[in-house]
């Protein structure tokens, strides 16, 4: 995922994301294809879905820092049997935003 370009809706100058169990979820997608599955149940009718190529190191490194709040990635998932879900976790996205930050320290005593 980290060395993947990753497609990501846009709507304005935001990037495509939902909150969820206390999470904000940013969308990415492997491909135009699984995008525009997407696209069809959340875009407005025939109007073209606008995304932003960016790579995965990117989007956990430098933007789900800059969120404030707990968020991770959900990767295609408009593909049934094909959804990836990278969370707020120590490993995933920088330590200083990570959910888990004390239970991981707690492991490495």
């Amino acid at each position: 995922m980290r060395r993947s370009i990753l497609l990501v809706p846009t709507v304005g100058e935001r990037l495509w994301s939902a909150r969820l169990g206390g999470v904000r979820w940013i969308y990415a997608f492997t491909d135009e294809a699984a995008l525009a599955r997407f696209a069809l149940h959340h875009a407005s009718g025939d109007q073209a879905m606008d995304y932003a190529a960016l790579l995965g190191a990117r989007i956990v490194d430098e933007i789900v820092p800059s969120l404030g709040e707990p968020a991770g990635l959900a990767v295609d998932v408009a593909t049934e049997d094909g959804s990836m879900f990278f969370p707020p976790v120590v490993g995933i996205v920088p330590e200083a935003v990570a959910v888990d930050v004390g239970e991981a320290e707690e492991e490495r005593s």
